[in-house]
């Protein structure tokens, strides 16, 4: 596993995020450990300065930063050459880097490359390890020739086509949208603007293809949580499919093909019809049969039509039909009418006089089976259905399971900025894919970029023209560019062998690293970006250029780090907050002091509700920034960032108490030499047996990826050490002085800090008489019980005072000894409950931290 005290949003330009494989720097020990005898010459800040700050103010904070970060991370380059993947990619194409491009007058390549930079450097600058020499760029030709590649791979195999679509337009943005990034208020996720409809040619990938493969191997998945289930309802009930048809005029093929839903695909033999509806494609673009399509029209009627359907798979001619209704069920608009399968479409064929064939035949028990089917009758239907739709698939003409309301993946874009899509258009020979060796088809440099209106590589007359790979002819580039989805449906397999100029990677890599052990994402992803990833992990296996279906075995479903957004409330345009007036009570727009729209979304560049790290970091520090992220909220869930909450503060105080206890620490070991444990009396053995206890407790269940519940343990055993330093507790100075416990309950302390913060964690150790161990803070094996501990019963005796008055005991198990509800409920339930409390108003029952206590105040 990794650690990345980072969420997405935070400092993003496209942070692809995946853990591959990995193993930690921070939690396994390394081959190179020091020995005991080299630690006495560990170089600290202290070491160079001489001085130990008895505090850790601003000063003390910044300078052991500057010290220990560049130590770090060049000890993160020597230690994990070979032995970690923690890779980091720029997702580095699409819309918000060509508008900020445009709106700045900059080429998008020059924004985009500075900006990766600039990000790289805070990454580096909030001491987060990566691979660098893993990186991938998917703006670059030597990363997105691999994303065409893929694509022609998918071209070949008829999964990537083209054809006329109603698509959603953004007027804003000036492009196409996916369904998946309108919002419910059918607005753009991007601009906010309201989305049109728009007829446009487009491309797209036959991700229905594979509806079924990816609903069933949801069951692989068992550490999805609550994204498997978004999933499997994206995808929906996989009970049809599609079957495909020639359109036909007069006996003359119309040179259209249209694909057919039915959920009774073992009935396909009895179809009367084939429906669309009135808003389908062919009544709007430039089909041939457009016309004939219009004058049978009439709304709301079912329309018989001139043009005949020729099913591909049964051989049938069927009349086309013009639906009465507005719409069908789920995003279809085309569906194979069979009337013994449905009463409605047998009414729809009667109403119309139209004839067809029986095909099912019912039995005294129930059953039913196949007539007039050709090989198929005399089947079950049960049986049919597998059978014709698998042989459908073998003729290539339909036959693949998949839902009512998924839909192919659009992938057009009509922008400058993104992969070329690599097709080139001949009038000979329609389109043809630009041969293997020709890729990448790279961008070309134009003079200026506007944003609106058609694609800008329209403009590019030089970089059109070339010549068909068939027939030699002349022939036109393909305009328009990938959605980014696109790029980012394939990196994880990149990142495994991102040098290699032969391959988009090589397979002994990818099957010795993924599937990936644990994902690191954005819920934002959970349908979109995964669904394309799965997909495209599927196909790959199917192309034996994988071995493993699925790419990411567990998901780490991370909340986002939001930041205050300001909209006009009329436009719903995000606005920049120098556009806006903060002083009045409430903000306003400059200029029109038009109300806005507040509200707390993902920090993005295109919602103008992002910070720079960079700020953060010199105001508060950077392991003071990494703790926060963490403690704020559990790593599942939103942070709302306002630096004005407690959590700093609260932060800031705790790395402090860290710090004195080490300060105290080295303080005795000044003042009383060489620890000797025969000193301590049995007051301080007692005492130390307490700190032995709890540090074995905190430790015992910690889950690392549970950083908030990690530093909440921490922040407990940090206050119990405290305590032994408290003069109101007669604490003995001895324990401190002569306890190996308590430095060993300190050094855990230390060790757990280390991945989130490891430049205090670091000089804590390395200046702090801390166990004589080989090696730094970020080189120790994860703390772990004592043996001796493990061998403690699993039951305890709790000790049960009333009005602070000791009463008896009761025993307990020890795993839920911390838990107030479930101590509480026992002790009433036991016979000493039953006898002292059955009858008495209980105002408050306290449960003690540090001991097997509980205290029940009652009313006299």
């Amino acid at each position: 596993m990794a650690f990345c005290p980072c969420r997405t949003g935070l400092v993003r330009l496209g942070l692809v995020g995946v853990r591959s494989r990995v193993k930690c720097a921070f939690l396994d020990p390394l081959p190179h450990v020091l020995s005991p005898c080299n630690r006495a010459v560990a170089r600290t800040l202290f070491s160079e300065t001489g001085v130990w700050s008895r505090e850790y103010k601003a000063d003390t904070r910044r300078k052991v930063e500057q010290w220990w970060h560049p130590r770090i991370m060049e000890q993160w380059r020597m230690d994990t050459l070979d032995e970690v993947l923690n890779p980091m990619g720029w997702d580095a194409f699409g819309l918000p880097a060509e508008n900020a491009a445009i709106e700045r007058g900059l080429d998008p390549e020059e924004w985009t490359k500075s900006n990766i930079q600039s990000m790289r450097k805070q990454l580096d600058n909030l001491g987060l390890c990566f691979n660098w020499d893993k990186e991938v760029t998917t703006c670059l030709p030597d990363y997105y020739r691999w994303t065409q590649w893929l694509f022609v791979k998918l071209f070949k195999a008829g999964l990537a086509y083209q054809k006329e679509a109603v698509v959603n337009w953004d007027p804003v943005d000036q492009t196409v949208l996916a369904d998946e990034q309108v919002d419910e208020r059918g607005c753009s996720w991007r601009s906010g603007a309201q989305v049109e409809q728009k007829l446009l040619r487009q491309w797209f990938i036959k991700t229905t293809n594979y509806a079924k493969p990816l609903l069933d191997a949801l069951e692989e998945l068992p550490e999805w949580y609550g994204v498997k289930a978004m999933q499997a309802n994206w995808i929906g009930d996989c009970t049809g499919c599609y079957f495909d048809f020639h359109l036909k005029m007069n006996g003359e093929d119309m040179g259209e093909t249209l694909a057919g839903y039915t959920s009774s695909p073992e009935a396909v033999f009895g179809a009367a019809y084939l429906s669309i509806l009135p808003s389908h494609r062919l009544l709007h673009g430039t089909s041939p049969v457009r016309c004939a399509l219009e004058r049978a029209l009439k709304t709301g009627k079912d329309c018989l039509t001139e043009v005949i359907a020729h099913n591909l798979f049964t051989g049938q001619e069927l009349p086309l039909v013009i639906s009465s209704k507005q719409e069908f069920n789920g995003h279809l608009d085309t569906v194979i009418g069979i009337p013994d399968s449905s009463e409605e479409e047998a009414s729809v064929a009667r109403s119309l006089s139209l004839s067809w064939r029986p095909v099912l035949k019912s039995h005294d028990n129930g059953k039913q089976t196949l007539l007039n089917s050709a090989e198929f009758t005399g089947l079950s239907r049960e049986e049919a259905f597998d059978a014709v739709t698998q042989k459908a698939r073998e003729r290539n003409v339909g036959g693949y399971l998949t839902s009512s309301k998924l839909r192919d993946w659009l992938i057009s874009r009509q922008r400058y900025w993104g992969t070329p899509i690599p097709v080139v258009h001949c009038g000979s020979c329609g389109p043809v894919a630009v041969p293997e060796e020709e890729l990448p088809v790279t961008l070309p440099k134009l003079p200026s970029l506007t944003g609106k209106g058609a694609s800008p590589l329209k403009h590019a007359a030089d970089w059109i023209s070339c010549t068909c790979p068939r027939c030699k002819g002349p022939a036109r580039r393909e305009t328009d560019t990938m959605d980014t989805f696109v790029d980012s449906s394939w990196y994880y397999f990149r990142y495994t062998d991102p040098q290699n100029q032969e391959r988009p990677f090589k397979r002994s890599l990818v099957d010795h690293w993924l599937p990936v052990d644990v994902y690191i994402g954005g819920k934002e992803h959970a349908v979109m970006h995964l669904y394309y990833a799965r997909f495209l992990s599927h196909f790959c296996r199917d192309q034996g250029l994988v071995e493993h279906r699925e790419p990411f075995k567990k998901l780490l479903v991370q909340g986002l780090i939001k930041g205050q957004t300001f909209r006009a409330a009329d436009s719903g345009q995000y606005l920049k907050r120098e556009d806006i007036d903060f002083t009045g009570k409430e903000p306003v727009q400059v200029g029109s002091n038009a109300r806005l729209q507040v509200t707390w979304e993902k920090m993005s560049k295109s919602k103008n509700n992002g910070l720079d790290p960079q700020e953060v970091v010199q105001q508060y520090g950077i392991d003071t920034v990494r703790l926060y992220i963490l403690y704020a909220a559990p790593p599942e869930q939103d942070i709302l960032w306002d630096v004005k909450t407690d959590a700093l503060p609260g932060v800031l105080r705790w790395q402090s108490r860290l710090w004195g206890l080490v300060t105290k620490l080295r303080g005795a070991r000044r003042d009383g030499g060489v620890p000797d444990p025969s000193l301590l009396k049995r007051k301080d053995q007692a005492e130390a047996r307490k700190i032995w206890e709890n540090k074995n407790y905190w430790t015992l269940d910690v889950c690392f990826f549970s950083c908030v519940l990690v530093h909440g343990y921490m922040l407990r055993l940090t206050y119990d050490l405290s305590l032994v330093l408290c003069p109101s507790q007669n604490a003995s100075p001895c324990v401190v002085q002569h306890s190996l416990e308590f430095e060993e309950a300190l050094a855990t302390l230390c060790v757990m800090t280390a991945p989130m913060a490891p430049h205090l964690a670091s000089e804590l150790w390395a200046g702090g008489p801390l166990l004589s161990r080989g090696g730094d803070v970020l080189q120790q094996p994860w703390p772990c019980l004592d043996s001796e501990y493990q061998e403690i019963p699993d039951i305890l005796e709790l000790a049960v005072r009333i009005n602070n008055k000791m009463c008896g005991t009761v025993s307990v198990p020890r795993q839920v000894a911390q838990d107030i509800d479930q101590v509480r409920a026992m002790v009433l339930e036991s016979e000493l409950g039953q006898c002292l409390l059955a009858n008495r108003t209980i105002k408050k029952a306290v449960l003690s931290p540090r001991t097997a206590l509980i205290n029940f105040l009652v009313e006299e």
